[in-house]
């Protein structure tokens, strides 16, 4: 069975910055696309960072030059370094892991980030 953890949202401020961590088990982690997404209250979820299996990342235009993803196969973990953080930018943020293309396969139950004066 696979699992997906999320560790590190919590409440910033705007300009800050946070570091989400996802560690996956159960599989083998170098043949999974992972991905952030990211859903905010009465919107829908959307992608906010994706990394390849062969380490290639991709990025929403809204976080482009602001947050970096990367991921460890030796540790099974992928994260995302969120940085000037904006209001904007509050949402649950949710990791995905997928043997085939991202937005499908596992899913983490998230964890918040509030960015907020």
């Amino acid at each position: 069975q696979v699992h997906v953890v999320e560790s590190g949202g919590g409440l910033v401020q705007p300009g800050g910055s946070l570091r989400l961590s996802c560690t996956v088990s159960g599989s083998t982690f170098n043949i999974l696309e992972m991905g952030w997404y990211r859903q905010a209250p009465g919107q829908e979820r959307e992608l906010v960072a994706g990394i390849t299996r062969d380490g290639s990342a991709v990025y929403a235009d809204s976080v482009k030059g602001r947050f970096t993803i990367s991921r460890d196969n030796g540790k099974n973990t992928v994260n995302v370094q969120l940085n000037s953080l904006q209001p904007e930018d509050t949402a649950v943020y949710v990791c995905n892991a997928s043997p085939y293309r991202l937005g499908l396969g596992y899913w983490g139950q998230g964890t918040q980030v509030t960015v907020s004066s």
